[in-house]
């Protein structure tokens, strides 16, 4: 049974859980209690698997799987670490669409099902859990939108909260994130881009008013009106006003000041994620972005799956896959790049750094065939460990191969701490 505390949890407890997923950073100075081998989830279509994360050794040991009912789209914990929500979903044209609640054993890190599932009315991109543990927000891309589930004090998943009005979402929703007030959200509309002779799809940021599982609008952020301009992820940074977003197609990293009610309508700083910016091939795009525990690093994933021909063989086309590091100046809130990592796989979706900010994994999302000379051969997908430093540069330890195809990918993973509840 899981103990009703939800309603009396501190800021503090609700926010360092989510620096324990990667997804997110907590709001106050005062590292959590974390443990030493924190659970680490990775899907590959409707299976999700636990691996225990030994952050000392940097090594992982796969423990136990379930299944969802369709592919895992994202996942996002409870603050209490007790529950974790995973959407799933058949393709944004089918018609099974859903959240299905996790409990996850305090000493194992194990899952098993926690209520009924609850259905969604198109394909969940992504979801998060505001800083009460009260309310679930779903985003979903096509058609762009987003909508709230109540949470019953256990976790449970209850009923859908009706929207007062007709939410502004753009075009595209990507993501949705709350900010540590739990006062509004954002709602990442990543648009378009030009595709077959159509032109773009403009791209926004959508400030939404939260109040109690309601979501109002609020503004919109639009630097020049949107054009060439595809935000992907933001997250926020843990002390300072400060959010940093990821621009997909022109990988970019841009800062935000935070306000009271939302964000700034222009960036203060706009800094390339490749390490040559100048020579983009097909298929290469920025990803997720996080920010480290301490609040002095900031990293982001670089994507690449673009192929060519070869013998008659698709190989890989070439481009960064990597994690860009970055130190942020704590007096402006500058990103400078110190680091271009090679993940030593192919299109890493999502990444997480473990509690205490000691460990990265990268997820690979996909395998590949690769050239080299005159031979080809097959990089699979995987999850590659990466120790971080004191100066926040990352360095390879290992990686672990991944059974998973095109078709059947790795498409999420995170990492929850097992600590102290």
């Amino acid at each position: 049974m899981l103990l009703l505390r939800f309603a009396s949890m501190t800021m503090r407890i609700a926010l360092s859980l989510l620096v324990g997923l990667g997804l997110g950073s907590a709001a106050c100075s005062q590292a959590p209690a974390v443990s030493d081998k924190p659970a680490v989830y990775a899907s590959v279509g409707s299976e999700l698997t636990h691996y225990e994360l030994d952050a000392a050794a940097a090594t992982l040991t796969k423990r136990s799987s379930v299944t969802l009912p369709q592919a895992v789209q994202y996942a996002w914990p409870h603050p209490t670490r007790r529950v974790l929500y995973v959407a799933w979903s058949d393709g944004v044209d089918g018609r099974d669409h859903g959240v299905t609640a996790l409990s996850i054993d305090s000493g194992s890190g194990a899952l098993r099902p926690h209520g009924a599932p609850a259905r969604l009315p198109a394909r969940p991109i992504h979801l998060t859990v505001d800083t009460t543990g009260t309310h679930l927000l779903v985003a979903y891309n096509l058609p762009s939108s987003a909508t709230v589930q109540r949470l019953a004090p256990d976790g449970t998943i209850g009923g859908q909260v009706a929207a007062p009005a007709r939410l502004d979402a753009g075009v595209y929703a990507h993501q949705i994130r709350v900010d540590a007030s739990n006062q509004f959200a954002i709602l990442v509309a990543r648009g378009n881009g030009p595709a077959d002779g159509r032109p773009e799809d403009l791209g926004a940021l959508k400030v939404l008013g939260y109040d109690n599982g309601t979501l109002t609008n609020r503004a919109s952020v639009a630097p020049a009106g949107g054009v060439d301009f595809q935000p992907r992820h933001l997250d926020f940074h843990p002390s300072k006003p400060w959010v940093f977003l990821s621009l997909e197609r022109q990988n970019k990293l841009q800062v935000y000041r935070k306000l009271p009610d939302g964000i700034a309508s222009a960036p203060l700083f706009t800094k390339d994620s490749l390490t040559a910016p100048e020579h983009v091939v097909a298929g290469q795009a920025a990803g997720t972005v996080h920010v480290h525990p301490n609040g002095r690093f900031v990293y982001q994933a670089n994507r690449a799956n673009g192929t060519t021909e070869f013998q008659g063989t698709s190989v890989f086309a070439g481009g960064e896959n990597t994690i860009a590091v970055y130190a942020i100046d704590q007096d402006s809130g500058e990103p400078k790049m110190i680091q271009n990592i090679d993940t030593r796989g192919v299109r890493p979706r999502t990444f997480a750094l473990d509690p205490a900010g000691r460990v990265l994994v990268a997820a690979n999302q996909e395998p590949t065939l690769v050239r080299e000379g005159a031979l080809v051969r097959p990089v699979p997908a995987s999850l590659s460990v990466f120790r971080v430093g004191a100066d926040g540069k990352l360095d390879f330890v290992r990686k672990y191969d991944v059974a998973a195809s095109v078709a059947n990918s790795m498409l999420w993973m995170g990492i929850v701490s097992l600590g102290n509840r």
